[in-house]
C-alpha cells in the first residue's frame, strides 16, 4: 500500500467544545468526513504532488485516510497558535521526500513555516548525505540544497489563528493527505 498522491490543506476551527473545535477545523480543511490515520514522515517516491481542491476529489466520505497532521490548540484570549507541516522533495524522484509537523505558540505564519520547512530539509539533506552547517540561517542553507542540484523543492502548509477573545477552543490543522489511486 503506496500513495501515489499526496496533498496539503490547513484549516482552522472555534468552538466551546474542544473536540467540536477540532471538527470545525477538519471542515474548514475539508476532510471532516475522512477516517484519518496519522502516520510518520516519508513522502514515496514518485508520489505526485497535487492541489488541494483536486486530491479532495480522490477522498471518499467514511474511508480510511492516511496523512500526517499538526495540530494545536488554545482556550486562551489572543494566544497565537500555529500549525504547519514542511516538505523536502529530492530531485531524483527515485527516491523519498520527507514532511514533518510542527506546532508553536507565539509564531507568525513565517516563522512556523519555515522552521517545519527546515525541518523537513534536513532530514532530507541528512539522507543524501548533504553536508550542511547547522548554525546558518534557514534562507541561507535553502540556497545551499537547492544548489547542490539535489533537493529542489521545499515548501510548507501552516495555519495560525488567535485565541478566541471569548475564551472558546481555537484548533489550527495542517495535513498531508496521502491518496491511493488505481492510476
Amino acid at each position: 500500500m503506496i500513495a501515489n498522491k499526496l496533498f496539503l490543506t490547513r484549516g482552522k476551527g472555534v468552538h466551546k467544545d474542544q473536540l467540536q473545535s477540532f471538527e470545525m477545523a477538519l471542515r474548514d480543511a475539508g476532510i471532516e468526513a475522512c477516517n484519518l490515520v496519522n502516520v510518520s514522515s516519508i513522502v514515496p517516491p514518485k508520489c505526485k504532488i497535487i492541489s488541494a481542491r483536486e486530491g479532495k476529489q480522490h477522498i471518499r466520505p467514511g474511508e480510511i485516510t492516511f496523512c500526517v497532521m499538526a495540530k494545536n490548540e488554545v482556550k486562551e484570549p489572543n494566544r497565537r497558535v500555529a500549525a504547519s507541516i514542511g516538505m523536502a522533495m529530492p530531485k531524483d524522484r527515485t527516491y523519498h521526500g520527507y514532511l514533518s509537523e510542527y506546532h508553536s505558540f507565539g509564531e507568525t505564519a513565517k516563522q512556523a513555516g519555515d522552521y517545519a520547512e527546515d525541518l523537513a530539509a534536513t532530514m532530507l539533506a541528512t539522507t543524501l548525505g548533504l553536508e550542511f552547517d547547522p548554525e546558518k540561517a534557514w534562507d541561507e542553507r535553502k540556497q545551499e540544497y537547492r544548489m547542490s542540484g539535489r533537493i529542489v523543492n521545499s515548501r510548507n502548509i501552516t495555519q495560525t489563528a488567535r485565541g478566541d477573545i471569548q475564551g472558546r477552543w481555537t484548533t489550527v490543522i495542517a495535513v498531508a493527505i496521502f491518496v491511493m489511486d488505481d492510476d
